[in-house]
């Protein structure tokens, strides 16, 4: 199976590194295809300029963005690992999404009706944050993050959610914490993704 991974953190050394590196290992031990389109590394504009959006209307795009929608186009599998930052995805991530999902790449409208044009690929989504899991419940930005970015990205586009994980009191990460969350993602990688 192809899998990219769309990864967003600036830091080698964070939380959100090592969890891709898990990712990347499970894949690899298992001789799946594996490619990894690190944000910060590519130095990738997030702006959506008004280029990009009379270019939209045209169905016309920047050559960067060509590119990133060729790695998606040519993955049957995609994760998505980012940081939850001021409840929702961080910049750099937003703004691919806002630059990459465009109109007639991920979606469309057809007749008025909205389809998703990225229908028969899978996805995982990979989330830290600070907060607790019960902080999220009690205020309800578990059922917004759901949403915001599972029904309001991923799924709108037409992808379809093997998973999203949350891994909470992220800042506070104890050695056994991460040992925790790398079984879970290796589980996940090795027992349910790879066996669709």
């Amino acid at each position: 199976m192809r899998h990219l991974i769309i990864y967003a953190h600036p830091n080698e050394n964070s939380l959100n590194h090592h969890l891709l590196n898990t990712v990347v290992e499970t894949l690899q031990f298992r001789n799946e295809e594996v490619v990894v389109r690190d944000l910060y590394t590519i130095d990738f504009d997030p702006v959506l300029s008004l280029d990009d959006m009379q270019g939209q209307r045209m169905g016309k795009v920047l050559d960067d963005v060509k590119t990133e929608q060729e790695y998606i186009s040519w993955a049957e599998q995609i994760t998505f690992i980012y940081p939850i930052w001021w409840t929702g995805l961080p910049a750099i991530m937003k703004g691919y999404i806002d630059r990459v999902f465009s109109y007639g790449f991920a979606y469309r409208y057809d007749q008025g009706i909205q389809k998703g044009l990225l229908k028969g690929k899978k996805t995982v989504i990979i989330n830290t944050h600070g907060k607790s899991h019960e902080e999220y419940e009690k205020t309800g930005m578990d059922k917004a993050l759901t949403l915001t970015s599972d029904n309001g990205i991923f799924i709108y586009s037409g992808l379809e959610i093997i998973r999203h994980l949350f891994f909470d009191k992220a800042d506070k990460a104890s050695p056994e914490n991460l040992e925790i969350w790398k079984g879970q993602i290796k589980n996940l990688y090795s027992e349910h993704v790879l066996n669709y």
